[in-house]
C-alpha cells in the first residue's frame, strides 16, 4: 500500500480515536490508537525511509513514539513513566535524524533561543501540578523536546525543508495537551486538539523521505 494510503488510514483511525475518547470506549480507543500509530510507521516505510541513514533514524523515532502511544493507553503512573521515556527516546532519535540530515549552527542557536524563552513559561504553568517522583522525568522530557525543536530549526537552515520545523513545533504543542490532561485538568478537550496535532506532526515527519 502506498504512503498516501497509509496516511489516509491514519487520519481515519484518528477520527475513530476521537470518537472513542468522546464516548469513553476503552476497547475502541486501544484499537484505533494502535492502528493510527502503526499507520504512521507504515507511511514512512512506504516512502522509502529504510533506504537512508536519516530515514532509518526516522523509523526508530516513530517506533519509540508508537511504543509511547501504546503505554499511554494506561492511566497507571509507572506505565505513564514508561511512555514518557519512550517518547523521550523518540525525541532523541528525531534530534539525531536532524543531525544526519545536516544542521546549520546559527539556526540551531536561533531555534534554541526561541524555545528557551518559552520553556520557563511552560515550566511555571506545569511543574506546580507535577507531584512526587514525576517532576524530574518531566523536566528531562521538557529539555529533550526543546533540544529536538532547536535541532529541527538547524536542519531547516541546512536542508531548506520548513516542514521539519513545523512538525517539530506541532509535536511540542501537542505534548502540552498530554501534560494538561495528565497533570492539570483532565477532559476530552485536551484530546480534541492534542491528538490531531500529534498525528499530524508524525505524518509530516513520515512524509520526510518523499519531500
Amino acid at each position: 500500500m502506498s504512503g498516501e494510503m497509509w496516511a489516509v488510514v491514519c487520519v481515519v483511525a484518528v477520527a475513530v480515536l476521537l470518537f472513542a475518547e468522546k464516548t469513553k470506549s476503552a476497547p475502541l480507543r486501544a484499537i484505533s490508537k494502535t492502528i493510527a500509530s502503526t499507520a504512521f510507521i507504515a507511511c514512512a516505510a512506504s516512502f522509502g525511509a529504510a533506504s537512508t541513514t536519516a530515514g532509518q533514524l526516522l523509523l526508530v523515532a516513530l517506533v519509540f513514539c508508537w511504543l509511547g502511544d501504546v503505554l499511554l493507553l494506561s492511566n497507571k503512573e509507572k506505565v505513564f513513566l514508561g511512555g514518557l521515556v519512550a517518547f523521550l527516546l523518540g525525541h532523541v532519535a528525531y534530534g539525531v535524524m536532524f543531525v544526519a540530515l545536516g544542521v546549520e549552527t546559527s539556526w540551531v542557536l536561533g531555534g534554541g533561543a526561541c524555545v528557551a524563552l518559552l520553556l520557563p513559561v511552560v515550566a511555571r504553568w506545569l511543574l506546580p501540578h507535577v507531584k512526587g517522583g514525576m517532576k524530574g522525568p518531566v523536566i528531562a522530557y521538557m529539555v529533550v523536546i526543546s533540544g529536538m525543536v532547536a535541532l529541527a530549526a538547524g536542519s531547516v537552515g541546512s536542508t531548506g525543508r520548513p516542514v521539519l520545523l513545523v512538525a517539530a513545533v506541532v509535536f511540542f504543542i501537542s505534548d502540552l495537551a498530554v501534560a494538561r490532561e495528565r497533570f492539570v485538568v483532565s477532559g476530552f478537550r485536551n484530546r480534541a486538539w492534542g491528538l490531531p496535532l500529534y498525528y499530524g506532526a508524525q505524518l509530516a515527519f513520515a512524509f520526510t523521505p518523499s519531500v
